[in-house]
């Protein structure tokens, strides 16, 4: 059996082949383009022109059968199609966007919602499993932003997140803000900070987690919002205190940790704005309380309610004429967020200008839960 090799060579077997080349591919000159020729072959231009009248057309009509449709119905002060809504569906559609505007039907009044909405921002929340951070989570949440909390759960709890699991917006991350964390987002939060004595005074974290936080704003650009407190007043000789009063500290005594440390804060925040043009909000928070409480937190609204409920004599310190103002969770997370969308820096106090001695607070407790409850005298702290 004979094997015949193949020539490579296939311009042995075209003598008039030339070699390839690529400019052989170009039109000869004073030919028209292929796309030209392609347009003037078998009518195709008058095809497009004809097309371009007929779009034409209906642009110009259009506009004159809405102005009729409309002027037809003078009565009609929104389109026939949310005739067929009703009142919470149109509710639920207009929570989608701030930007609305307000109409009537059936003598029920709603909101539909208008243009191109606020840009959805990204958010992290420092201490965002916690009593305050996680009303402040469900607030960006409901309006439309992307959340990410930062907790190490030494006070938060997750079950006060985890109706958001699931949720495309929503991240948590388990981390202690006394190490550094890189994230790209557009506001910091930071609401990381044991806020009752029962566990500051184990774990003080104010000065190194808001120094971390500050780094990160700087490095990525975003505004940062701090949460303070009243407790940087001290133990004040003026009543009610206002931002302009510089307090009346210890910074010895077992509760300075806290009130010391948020007060360095403070000054971080300021001259990362004033040396790195940070924009920065300060908010001092007075006494709040509401649902998520921890019923062993310390504070005095929390101790009041879990005596009452164990059926042990609620425990009033001092002469308890000492006053304090009280405000709900919800009226302080309105504060926080008009202070990080506003223009001003602070520090702003954010309380209830009315104050409540502790007796009067006990008197309320008692009445509320248990009338038969009883108040017990000790030695103040």
């Amino acid at each position: 059996m004979k094997l015949y090799k193949q020539s490579s060579r296939r311009d042995e077997d075209l003598p008039n082949s030339q070699p390839y080349s690529p400019k052989t591919l170009k039109y000869p000159r004073g030919s028209l383009p292929r796309s030209i020729n392609y347009l003037l072959k078998e009518q195709r231009l008058l095809f497009i022109l004809v097309g371009i009248l007929i779009g034409s057309t209906f642009f110009i009509i259009q506009p004159s059968l809405s102005h009729l449709s409309t002027s037809s119905e003078p009565h009609s002060s929104i389109p026939r199609s949310y005739n067929a809504l009703n009142h919470e569906s149109l509710s639920k559609l207009a929570s989608y966007n701030d930007k609305d505007v307000s109409f009537r039907v059936n003598g029920v009044t709603g909101r539909v919602p208008v243009g191109v909405g606020r840009k959805r921002m990204r958010i992290v929340v420092t201490g965002g499993a916690g009593f305050v951070g996680s009303h402040l989570v469900d607030k960006l949440i409901k309006r439309g932003d992307d959340v990410i909390v930062i907790d190490n759960f030494f006070t938060g709890r997750k079950e006060n997140v985890k109706h958001h699991f699931g949720n495309p917006r929503f991240e948590l991350i388990r981390h202690d803000v006394v190490e550094p964390i890189l994230l790209e987002v557009d506001q910091i939060y930071h609401l990381a900070c044991p806020a009752s004595p029962v566990h500051y005074k184990y774990n003080p974290t104010n000065v190194m987690g808001t120094l971390n936080m500050l780094g990160l704003a700087k490095r990525i650009g975003a505004k940062f919002l701090l949460t303070s407190t009243s407790e940087v007043y001290g133990d004040p000789l003026e009543h009610p205190q206002k931002e302009t009063y510089w307090g009346h500290v210890n910074p010895i005594g077992v509760r300075s940790c806290y009130d010391e440390g948020k007060r360095t804060a403070e000054t971080l925040t300021m001259d990362y704005h004033r040396g790195a043009n940070v924009e920065v909000r300060i908010a001092r928070i007075f006494n709040t309380y509401g649902p998520r409480m921890c019923l062993d937190d310390g504070r005095v609204v929390s101790n009041f309610v879990a005596q009452a409920i164990r059926k042990q004599p609620m425990t009033v310190y001092g002469d308890g004429k000492q006053t304090r103002s009280f405000q709900f969770v919800s009226d302080l997370v309105d504060g926080l967020v008009a202070l990080m969308d506003g223009e001003h820096i602070g520090p702003f106090n954010l309380g209830n200008p009315g104050e409540f001695t502790m007796l009067e607070l006990a008197g309320v407790v008692k009445e509320v839960i248990d009338p038969s409850a009883t108040i017990e005298f000790k030695a103040n702290t």
